[in-house]
């Protein structure tokens, strides 16, 4: 298992994305401009206000990881942001890939409402008009 650069994990995450066959527009500015998306619903596609960027960001840094999109809905146990990533140790980034192309991804899930409930594992997505909906 090596440590790679955010620059690799930059283009891993572009190759997560084409396999979760995203709306070129969300590759594009994700890969030009460091612009993430965020899926709500159906998959509609927003761009990430200051706040969740910053949430963003503070999870980069702190676990040393790529986020590359964000999935945003309201349940039951609370308003929850599944932040979809690449981490820099790359052992199991073909698994990952793998996974994605069977609708299971890797994500770490803050819930905004119970915060001690936010945790890293498997959730289910599927591509949906462009975005990227959580199915479990």
């Amino acid at each position: 298992m090596a440590v790679r650069s955010i620059e690799e994990a930059r283009v891993e995450a572009v190759k997560r994305l084409e396999v979760l066959k995203v709306h070129e527009n969300v590759l594009r500015e994700f890969r030009e401009e460091e612009k993430l998306n965020r899926s709500e619903r159906l998959g509609i596609l927003y761009w990430l206000n200051d706040e969740e960027q910053a949430m963003a960001k503070e999870f980069e840094e702190k676990h040393e990881a790529v986020v590359y999109h964000v999935i945003h809905q309201h349940t039951n146990i609370g308003e929850m942001y599944s932040l979809l990533y690449v981490s820099l140790e790359d052992g199991e980034w073909c698994i990952d890939r793998e996974d994605l192309a069977s609708g299971q991804a890797l994500a770490y899930v803050i819930n905004k409402t119970m915060p001690d409930c936010s945790e890293f594992g498997s959730i289910g997505v599927e591509p949906c008009n462009g975005g990227i909906v959580r199915t479990w």
